[in-house]
């Protein structure tokens, strides 16, 4: 039993092992910090990219259509500077073109007109301005569109505002301000 003749020497050979396993523990988790630190920057990195790209599409889009915008900028400007000289159908005629252009660019752009006139009133894509009773529109359909909304691909850039059919109003019916309606018999 060399080990019980001595002791120290065992001691000291468990306490180098334990140090070669500190030493080597410390190694990896040095490595690790070191790949954590790697990745972590990494990742930063990658954010600022995102962020990069992301304003650089944002700018891209807006120059397009800015771009677009252009072209019926000056047609509004070349109206204006004859309007004094030019007919009312000439007129006319330039601000049809002009909204042709416009209608173009939304086009151009994903941008959708929301005009529901006889759809069911959808409080997702309308404003109801005012309910009107009507006997030839379903209640809950629109009735009247006073001023068109859009969407860019599924968001809303502006409700419809909308006047929403109501229970037509029967003959002979008191309304509120006292008045009768007169029965058409």
């Amino acid at each position: 039993m060399p080990d019980a003749e001595h002791p120290d020497a065992a001691a000291e050979d468990t306490v180098g092992q334990l140090r070669e396993a500190l030493e080597k523990a410390e190694a990896t988790g040095a490595e690790n910090w070191n790949r954590y630190l790697r990745a972590v920057a990494e990742l930063d990195n990658v954010r600022k990219r995102s962020a990069r790209d992301l304003d650089a599409a944002r700018r891209s889009g807006v120059e397009k259509l800015a771009g677009e915008l252009l072209g019926i900028v000056d047609t509004l400007e070349m109206g204006l500077e004859n309007s004094g000289t030019a007919s009312a159908e000439s007129l006319l005629a330039g601000k049809q073109a002009t909204l042709r252009l416009l209608r173009g660019a939304f086009d151009k752009f994903g941008i959708e007109i929301v005009d529901p006139v006889g759809h069911p009133f959808d409080p997702q894509l309308h404003e109801a301005m005012s309910m009107q009773p009507s006997a030839t529109a379903v209640p809950g359909a629109v009735l009247v569109v006073l001023q068109k909304g859009y969407r860019l691909g599924d968001r809303l850039l502006r409700p419809a505002r909308v006047i929403v059919a109501g229970e037509p109003v029967a003959s002979g019916a008191t309304l509120t301000g006292g008045e009768t309606l007169p029965d058409v018999n």
